[in-house]
């Protein structure tokens, strides 16, 4: 590709000094550039205008091929296959014979191109800069895909893949893997400390989220993100890191590195709720923290556990018994996904027998999602299942096909997990779950549970499996039955004090939220409240100073108002459960002024440490494989840098930020230039 027209406009992609060219920036600094051209079929130095001569068999074949600057090879101008410079004119006219027939009237351009003078300009060392920032140009890219596949830099280094980029150019020459991460690591420094300013100039609480790993070389990783609702409304989320939680990787090492993350984006003292994974030595660091925090008394914190990873433990308890018969119908389905055949024939099958209408291929994944799709598609085309099978016996073999206990078991089974199937869809299709919704969920399956145990109904097998899965959901009520998951349930207005579940609902709990939002939201000025209680209220004893109480004797009219804002605002009946949280509180802020700024710390706070789909659905099967995967030297660089660039975090190296868009429009002119009649004849000349 020529990309001597992108040159001149090739630095506005790198939003730099006017005064500094692209090269001057020092894109990779302390390393030797990549002093390299972009195959230039000019030869090196300048030749005097031949006469004209009688054309031979040589030329005939020659016209069609250009000689390479190093002078030992010829490359085909039509296909761009190489020979050596000693390679026999015949064997180039046969590849012309055989790659190319009608070469010879290809057309004027290259015919008359051996008739006319031929003179070669020596390149100039400026356009050698130009080829050199060409290919910068292309190994950022590829620093751009990297990032955007989750792939480490040592991927670049695969010989078919170097291969394939030398059979485009021979020229190509990509950075090596040590330079590709000394580049990410760069670029993860960077992109961080914007990061920590975008955090800095947030008003409201943030709640942090936890989750951790093992990769394949066994290194014990936490994410930590943050989550708050900015000034209008929009909920936003943001990967603040990624840490290796050293060995025997306990509650104190979890601890020590959290705070260490925290620390360094100054926010300790802003945080509000911390969602962990409900492991125990995440629940001991988030209980350290606790007790740090109030130690310092800088404000209110509390640490609950994810009710995603807790409703998939009880879920696994319900699926233990047909764990057999839903791998046994797995295989069926893979078959079938397999097979355009076989599931063209099932697709006409169900339809003759109005099993409803199934679209290829079904979920197979061993999570939630995928173990449902086996038990609802033998509950729903149970028929067209076993026409298959028995069709295609001979393929498939007789193993796959159910006997009726284990319809049966498919049945009760289906029955039985159907409300789990629609709460964890709803969930993961709520734009904001919040812990007021997801309470409400819980309280559901708690209800579901005590049912399936109560009814006579029920087998022995699986009242024996509801009895675990009751354990889990008790366990979970318990964790979460605090005045904090209260405060915050009562301000998603669907919720209420009407829908919240009873075990959380209690009187002592409103008078508890009321002092907690007289203490900290009754003032006319909001300043203060994102940085938590204010230190000179309190002295060190705990107690509110003498001064303070007399000012708060004074500001009783106010408290009373702020009374009042939160009474009308539960004596309201709810919003219906559709309604977007955050829009009602948007548009009812200026009936709640005060309390409407209590709602924007607490709705923050997360029911799940981790995107409910990634656990319940196959997408987290892809985000797994990406994380176990990942060499300990590109884990915290790139999937920070991914997460980043998601939310609109842009793309920098120090101080130089990469403008891809630019960088992939320009590509595409160069090409279109290049691929244009006019440049076409330039080459052949």
């Amino acid at each position: 590709m020529d990309w001597t027209g992108v040159n001149n406009h090739y630095r506005t992609a790198y939003k730099v000094d006017d005064q500094k060219s692209v090269m001057d920036v020092a894109l990779i600094s302390n390393m030797d550039p990549v002093n390299i051209g972009l195959g230039c079929s000019e030869k090196a130095g300048p030749v005097t205008s031949l006469k004209p001569r009688k054309k031979t068999m040589t030329s005939v074949y020659l016209k069609f091929f250009e000689t390479a600057v190093d002078g030992k090879t010829r490359r085909c101008k039509f296909c761009g296959q190489s020979y050596s410079i000693a390679t026999a004119t015949g064997n180039l006219g046969r590849h012309l014979a055989n790659r190319h027939p009608g070469y010879d009237k290809s057309g004027d351009a290259v015919s008359n191109s051996a008739a006319r003078p031929i003179t070669v300009v020596k390149k100039s060392q400026p356009q050698g800069k130009a080829n050199q920032v060409d290919y910068d140009h292309l190994n950022w890219l590829l620093v751009r895909w990297l990032v955007l596949a989750a792939l480490p830099p040592s991927i670049l280094e695969e010989k078919w893949l170097v291969n394939s980029y030398k059979f485009l150019n021979p020229c190509i020459q990509l950075w090596p893997s040590d330079k590709y991460r000394t580049v990410l690591d760069e670029v993860f420094r960077s992109m961080r400390e914007d990061v920590r300013a975008l955090l800095e100039q947030v008003s409201s609480k943030l709640s942090i989220t936890l989750d951790f790993w093992t990769s394949f070389e066994q290194i014990y990783y936490m994410s930590v993100t943050c989550q708050w609702i900015d000034e209008n409304w929009c909920f936003q989320k943001l990967l603040i890191d990624i840490c290796r939680i050293p060995y025997p990787c306990g509650g104190t090492e979890i601890y020590r590195s959290l705070v260490k993350v925290l620390k360094f984006y100054n926010i300790e003292s802003r945080i509000l709720s911390c969602t962990h994974d409900n492991s125990t030595s995440a629940m001991h660091a988030c209980h350290t923290l606790k007790e740090d925090l109030d130690g310092q008394k800088i404000g209110p914190f509390c640490y609950i556990p994810c009710a995603a990873r807790t409703l998939n433990a009880i879920i696994d308890d319900g699926l233990r018994s047909a764990k057999q018969v839903i791998s046994k119908i797995r295989e069926f389905v893979i078959e079938l996904n397999a097979s355009p055949v076989i599931s063209e024939d099932f697709i006409q099958i169900s339809t003759a027998y109005q099993e409803g209408i199934w679209k290829f291929p079904l979920d197979i994944s061993a999570r939630w999602s995928g173990n449902y799709q086996m038990l609802d598609l033998v509950r729903k085309a149970g028929k067209s299942v076993d026409a298959v099978i028995r069709k295609y016996e001979e393929m498939l073999g007789s193993r796959m096909l159910l006997g009726s206990s284990d319809k049966s078991v498919v049945s009760i089974m289906h029955q039985y997990l159907e409300p789990f199937y629609k709460t964890t869809n709803n969930i993961c299709t709520s734009k904001v779950p919040t812990v007021g919704l997801v309470l409400f969920f819980m309280d559901h399956i708690s209800e579901t549970i005590t049912s399936c145990r109560e009814s006579r109904h029920s087998p022995e097998w699986l009242k024996n499996a509801a009895e675990e899965m009751a354990k889990k959901a008790r366990n979970y009520i318990h964790q979460v039955c605090n005045i904090f998951t209260y405060m915050t349930a009562i301000l998603d207005p669907r919720i209420k004090g009407e829908l919240i579940p009873d075990s959380l609902n209690s009187e002592s709990f409103l008078v508890e939220a009321k002092s907690h939002f007289i203490r900290n939201y009754s003032t006319s000025h909001f300043s203060s409240m994102s940085s938590g209680y204010n230190a000179q209220e309190i002295e060190e004893g705990g107690s509110v100073s003498f001064a303070e109480e007399i000012a708060r004797k004074k500001r009783r009219t106010t408290m009373t108002s702020a009374t009042d804002e939160l009474t009308q605002y539960l004596s309201e009946a709810p919003a219906l459960i559709p309604t977007d949280v955050l829009e009602w509180w948007k548009v009812n802020s200026t009936r709640y002024p005060r309390l409407s700024v209590m709602a924007r710390d607490f709705l923050a706070v997360q029911a799940t440490s981790v995107v409910p789909e990634e656990l319940f659905c196959g997408k987290g099967d892809e985000i797994d494989k990406q994380r176990i995967c990942m060499p300990h030297d590109s884990t915290q660089a790139i999937l920070c840098i991914k997460s980043w660039i998601q939310v609109g975090v842009k793309f920098k190296f120090k101080s130089t930020e990469i403008d891809y868009e630019r960088l992939m429009e320009l590509a595409a002119a160069a090409a279109a230039t290049d691929n244009s009649p006019a440049s076409s004849d330039k080459k052949q000349k």
